[in-house]
């Protein structure tokens, strides 16, 4: 890759250099057909794959080149995040489930350079005939280990029997938990193992044990959250209804949060996380989930509130904090008669809860939910200026501001709600009235 062009998609980035693995990927791909990368959660895998990618991209074609397969729709729409940020020129298109199928049609009809999506969805629209396969000779498997578990292996195999002129392979994984099998096509791959490196560089991570008393350990998880204050943290518990009922339990007992889980409509998780990223709620229920994807900057704490069900899965879900140079805390909650295993206890220390602590600090904002978005040709710009000239908020009283297609959400201080939403009643955005409340 030209130097110059290297450091354009740095300088969009906001990123000065690329490290070690990010550099020992783009040299791998540059003399080696197929790639397999190990490299632990938040050390930039997504930049590893793509500069390599780019470099496969030709301008002049008109048809598809490359394809993203991915286990989650977060995952999909961070890599896209991403794409769109280093700004190729390149078209690239989202296909996943949970929202409508038209919609994706649509924006295959003039095709993409990329597409980037789950496998479920992507086999839906081969088989439907939505884009030529032809053209396609880049793969990339980004967490291979989680797309090839069961229940993605049936169309993962389709998918990858339809693409015949596949000439290149990058596999991507922060843990090796599955071998990979023999349909995906492997030629004699080049395999780039990171894992022990970003190991020492994340001394910022730090396990700790919590024991319960009770079996049942929610008062325990709420003497924690209490203990720990208002610090962005993640709950991870191990099936859908317990995250709810955790949910619901805190609340009870006035811990301000939000939930989150593959059951839920796709505007609802988009709701919780908006919720979660801009300070409406600093804690978050979830499943494994929002292990992988998730790309949430300065989450302090993980709370394993059940334990997790193998060693990868201790490690994707911590993955989520200390990304990078920050630090970050892993808390195992436990029962009496729960045996830890070897994987956290091997560096972990105890962690006492002794007395009544306070209940953590309300947040100071909340979000407003817009029912337009970029397919309305609503941005940014726009809901600021609306929400300074129709709801008379200074610029400080408004936060995050997130933009999907047919919707938007946006933090405003708590105390500023009621007199906005009454300021902007009757109000237009861009000539049209659309509805506005506090997000659900």
């Amino acid at each position: 890759m030209e130097q110059q062009t290297l450091q354009n998609i740095l300088a969009a980035l906001k990123i000065d250099e690329l490290n070690e693995m990010q550099q020992a990927s783009l040299e791998a791909n540059t003399t080696h057909g197929d790639i397999i990368l190990l490299s632990k959660t938040g050390s930039g895998k997504t930049l590893a794959f793509l500069l390599p990618l780019l470099e496969l991209l030709d301008k002049d074609s008109k048809t598809v080149q490359a394809m993203i397969i991915v286990p989650s729709r977060e995952l999909a729409m961070q890599i896209d995040d991403v794409f769109r940020k280093m700004q190729t020129g390149f078209k690239v298109t989202l296909c996943y489930g949970g929202h409508k199928r038209e919609i994706e049609e649509t924006n295959l009809v003039q095709a993409p350079a990329l597409i980037i999506g789950t496998p479920g969805r992507i086999a839906d629209h081969i088989r439907r005939n939505n884009f030529a396969v032809e053209g396609i000779t880049t793969l990339i498997l980004d967490e291979f280990d989680k797309s090839l578990e069961l229940g993605f292996q049936e169309e993962m195999e389709f998918i990858i029997g339809s693409l015949k002129n596949i000439n290149k392979r990058i596999l991507t994984s922060a843990t090796e938990a599955v071998i990979v099998p023999d349909f995906i096509g492997l030629q004699e791959p080049q395999r780039l193992n990171y894992t022990h490196l970003v190991n020492e560089e994340s001394a910022g991570l730090e396990i700790k044990t919590v024991l319960s008393p009770e079996k049942d350990k929610a008062d325990t998880l709420f003497q924690l959250i209490c203990f720990l204050g208002n610090r962005s943290t993640i709950v991870f518990c191990n099936h859908r209804d317990a995250v709810e009922r955790t949910s619901g339990l805190l609340a009870e007992k006035g811990i301000v949060n939000v939930f989150y889980h593959g059951g839920m409509e796709q505007q609802e998780r988009d709701s919780a996380l908006c919720k979660f990223r801009n300070g409406t709620s600093s804690i978050l229920v979830t499943t494994d989930l929002a292990a992988r994807g998730l790309d949430i900057p300065n989450i302090r704490n993980i709370i394993h509130y059940h334990l997790p069900p193998a060693e990868d899965s201790f490690t994707h879900r911590n993955g989520r904090t200390a990304r990078m140079d920050a630090s970050g805390t892993a808390y195992v909650i436990h029962s009496a008669d729960e045996t830890l295993p070897d994987y956290i206890t091997a560096n972990a220390s105890v962690q006492e809860l002794n007395g009544n602590y306070p209940l953590p600090e309300k947040p100071k904002w909340s979000t407003l939910f817009i029912a337009a978005g970029k397919k309305d040709k609503v941005n940014k710009v726009d809901i600021v200026g609306f929400l300074s000239q129709k709801g008379q908020l200074k610029k400080e009283d408004i936060g995050l501001i997130e933009v999907k297609d047919f919707f938007s959400f946006v933090a405003i201080k708590k105390i500023k709600v009621s007199e906005t939403l009454r300021f902007i009643k009757n109000e237009k955005i861009k000539n049209k009235k659309v509805k506005i409340d506090i997000a659900k």
